[in-house]
This record gives structure tokens, C-alpha cells and sequence, in this order.
């Protein structure tokens, strides 16, 4: 069974077309059916209806997919262990990294690695961190740099980079804005503008709300931190944002006994060897922190 018929199948599957298939792997669409049919003639099964235009699954197809998945991964997985032994730099490199992690920690990095690593196919990924952690799960991403977790899956191990302080903020034209301090159950039944609630920034928040036995009140879920820096300048409510992040447009709270932080990083399989170009890039990130 060839692993370009596998991948074909797969990218269909991803895609729900033939013709987007046939994009993402730089082929022409009878390329890519000649595969599907080369694949359903070893299996002796169709593995996909065609009906019009869309391209729907059949049982069998459903069922080949689990094993395809495992055998591509295991396929690339296996060139990239030989492919280290020539310790050259080159290869794709899939990576995930989170969009606030990308602004304000990593961008010289990624400028360094890229004009320094031109062999380099970098297939990068600016995702929420609950996505990137669940693609490295799945083995679809190398490393990921995320929020980290308090909670690790058992397949992953982590790496802690940076200590990320949280402050609270409102804008400056907030009723809040003028104190000197704050207590926390002042900010009971005020909107809280915070990402939703599978994000590990949230549920940072609303435990410490549950610690003090205080109910938190959020108005709809907004994913981007940037998107929130921009609501509570205006004076649609409070926020939890990076210490980073912090410019004119907010003013920080002194929340009294109250003091948060999250930590930055990066995950990886612990099943997974890591391509020369993974540990590239760790080595360019390393450089870039401060000395201990």
C-alpha cells in the first residue's frame, strides 16, 4: 500500500474535495483520483461516494482512516529519525504557536530561524493553545508554544519558558479606574470580558473566583487577547490580561491579596523524536532569554 495513495485519501478526507486535495498537495485532481482509485482497487472497497459535487465517506473509508493516520504519521516519523542522522538542518517543521506568544515572545526568534534556516519548510500554525496541545496529541505538530496547562496528558511533556504576570485592567474612563485599590468582590457584578471558558486563561480566573467563593459575572467570550485590550479601553468592562500587554489605553488594578500569573512554554510527544530543525529552532529561542 503506498503512502502517497494514504496521504491522498487523507488530504480528501481533510478537505472534503478532490480538487482541494489536489492544492494542498501540489497535484493536479487526476492525480489525485488516480491515487484514490489505486488505493480502492488494493482495497477491493470504494472508499468514497461522489454525489454531484460533494464527496461523501463510505463505511469503509470511515474505517481505513484511524490506520492511515498511523501509518502516514509513522512513515514521516521514521524518514525524520534517519533524516537526523545526516545532522543537517532541513525539512518541514510543523509547529504551532499561540497568537499572543507570536507577538510578544517569539517574533525575533522566528526572523533569526528563518533567515538563518532556509532548508527549512516551516509549516506554522498560529492557534489557541486547548487547539495546539490537542494537535500534538495527535502527532500533527512538532512542538507547540502555548499556555501551559495545569494538567498534562500523559503522551506530552512540557518545557516552562516564560513566567507570563497577569493584571487586572479597565479603561481609563471606568468608574474603577481612579482607586487606589480594589477588593475582588468589587468585580463580582461587573462584566468581565475573558475568553471562553475551555481557555487556560479562564479557568485561571474564574478558580480564583471559586476560591472566594464569588460568582464572576462575563459577557460574551472573546478569543483574542487583543480583541479584549480593545473592548475594556472603551469601557465595556474588566479584564485579566498579560503584564505585556499593558499600554495607555488601560489602567491596571491593584486587586488587594490578589496576584496571578500563568506560565508560557512549549509541549511536545514524548514519543516523538524531535527533527533537527525542532531543535534548531529550540536552540535560536534559547538565545533570546535572559540570563539566569
Amino acid at each position: 500500500m503506498e503512502t502517497q495513495a494514504l496521504t491522498a485519501f487523507l488530504a480528501v478526507v481533510e478537505s472534503g474535495s478532490f480538487s482541494e486535495a489536489a492544492h494542498r498537495l501540489h497535484l493536479t485532481q487526476p492525480a489525485v483520483s488516480k491515487r484514490i482509485r489505486s488505493l480502492e482497487n488494493q482495497l477491493n472497497a470504494r472508499l468514497f461516494d461522489r454525489v454531484g459535487r460533494e464527496v461523501i465517506l463510505t463505511e469503509a473509508g470511515r474505517a481505513l482512516i484511524p490506520s492511515a493516520e498511523r501509518i502516514v504519521q509513522e512513515i514521516r516519523e521514521a524518514s525524520q529519525i534517519v533524516g537526523n542522522l545526516s545532522e543537517s538542518v532541513a525539512g518541514r517543521l510543523s509547529m504551532a504557536i499561540s497568537h499572543h506568544i507570536s507577538l510578544y515572545r517569539l517574533p525575533e526568534t522566528l526572523k533569526r530561524f528563518i533567515a538563518n534556516h532556509s532548508d527549512v519548510e516551516l509549516d506554522l500554525h498560529f492557534l489557541e493553545s486547548e487547539r495546539a496541545y490537542q494537535g500534538v496529541i495527535n502527532r500533527d505538530l512538532e512542538l507547540a508554544f502555548v499556555t501551559l496547562p495545569s494538567f498534562l496528558d500523559k503522551s506530552l511533556s512540557m518545557e516552562p519558558v516564560w513566567q507570563d504576570p497577569l493584571c487586572f485592567v479597565v479603561g481609563k474612563d471606568h468608574m474603577l479606574a481612579g482607586k487606589t485599590s480594589v477588593r475582588l468582590n468589587e468585580l463580582c457584578y461587573i462584566n468581565a470580558l475573558l475568553p471562553e471558558k475551555e481557555t487556560f486563561t479562564y479557568q485561571i480566573v474564574k478558580a480564583l473566583f471559586e476560591r472566594h467563593k464569588l460568582p464572576l459575572r462575563t459577557s460574551l467570550p472573546i478569543n483574542f487577547l487583543e480583541t479584549i485590550k480593545v473592548m475594556v479601553s472603551v469601557g465595556l468592562g474588566w479584564s485579566v490580561l498579560p503584564e505585556t500587554m499593558l499600554d495607555d489605553s488601560l489602567t491596571k488594578l491593584n486587586v488587594e491579596n490578589v496576584s496571578l500569573s500563568r506560565k508560557l512554554g512549549f509541549i511536545k510527544h514524548r514519543n516523538r523524536t524531535l527533527s533537527n530543525a525542532a531543535q534548531a529552532f529550540l536552540d535560536e529561542m534559547k538565545m533570546d532569554l535572559p540570563e539566569k
